[in-house]
Formats: C-alpha cells, sequence, structure tokens
C-alpha cells in the first residue's frame, strides 16, 4: 500500500449497498486532479455496490489517522443509512473537524454528518427522501444539489457527483 500524504484523500464507503457511481465519479475526478485516494470501511473486508461493484478498503476506520489526509469524504447509497448512528465513524468525522479538514458528505451520508454534531449551525443538503432527517436535527436543510459551508461541503445524489468532488477539490487547494 502506498504511504498516504497530505495529498491524500480518505473516502468512506458503506460495507454494503454504497452507491457506485458517486463513488466512481468522486474517486475518478480526485484521481485526475492527481490526488491519492484511500478507501476506508469499518473493516478490512471488501465493500459491495448496489449493483455487485466490489472494492476492497485500504484500512479499517478504527485505524485512520487524520493527519494522513486533507479531506474525508463520505459516499451515500442505502447502505450509508446503516452508520447513521455509527459512534466510531461520528469520532471520525469530528477528528476530521477538529483538526481543520475538509468533511464532504453526498446522498443518504449527511445524516451520519448531521447525528456526528457537525452540521450545527450550517447549511447542508441530502437525499431528498431523507431531508426531514436534516429537518428534525435541526440542520439548515437547503433544497440544492450542492452546499457549501466552511469547509463541509454536501451534496443531494449520483447526478451532483462531479460538482461535488469538484467542490472538494476546490476547498483543498
Amino acid at each position: 500500500m502506498i504511504k498516504p500524504t497530505q495529498n491524500s484523500f480518505l473516502i468512506f464507503l458503506p460495507k454494503k449497498d454504497f452507491n457506485e457511481e458517486e463513488f466512481t465519479i468522486v474517486k475518478r475526478r480526485l484521481l485526475k486532479a492527481g490526488k491519492q485516494v484511500f478507501i476506508t470501511s469499518d473493516d478490512h473486508f471488501i465493500c459491495s455496490g448496489s449493483k455487485g461493484m466490489k472494492v476492497k478498503s485500504d484500512t479499517s476506520f478504527y485505524n485512520v489517522n487524520v493527519n494522513n489526509f486533507i479531506a474525508f469524504i463520505l459516499i451515500g447509497g442505502t447502505g450509508s443509512r446503516n452508520y447513521w448512528k455509527n459512534e466510531s465513524l461520528h469520532k471520525i468525522v469530528k477528528k476530521f473537524l477538529d483538526a481543520k479538514k475538509v468533511i464532504a458528505a453526498v446522498c443518504s451520508s449527511p445524516i451520519t454528518l448531521a447525528k456526528a454534531g457537525i452540521l450545527q449551525n450550517k447549511k447542508a443538503t441530502c437525499y431528498s427522501e431523507d431531508k426531514m432527517e436534516l429537518i428534525n436535527a435541526g440542520i439548515d436543510y437547503q433544497d440544492k444539489n450542492i452546499v457549501v459551508d466552511g469547509n463541509v461541503v454536501t451534496a443531494d445524489n449520483s447526478r451532483s457527483a462531479l460538482e461535488f468532488a469538484e467542490a472538494v477539490l476546490h476547498l483543498t487547494k
């Protein structure tokens, strides 16, 4: 495995049913920009996309060193809903926030950020079917494709994945 550098992005994939389109578009755009991309999940297993794509994680999120990365990106999909209340993932998100790194989430995964407490007093968006989760958490939900508030980027769905990746790259310049 290549050693992470300050040019490295960490992408979180749910163990099952991640959105393959979001992942593929975001990863391709980061690689095209010359960035290193590492995959994390809650174990050192193969992550399975909603349409059968298999991706091996580079590290378990229990072993993430925030200092090795400039951004943390959470990919959505129906599987991301299983992580909304995952305390271990919440701790990692908070560490990235405390280190003033870029945090980004697309589709259903912005709810994880809300439940981790990092969207308080911020504007955010998410997959339209999940918007009540943000609203009920007291988050300033925006009916937009992409919302950038400080160092946090949220996006609504896979159709916004390229614009989402561009926003993350812009914040990490």
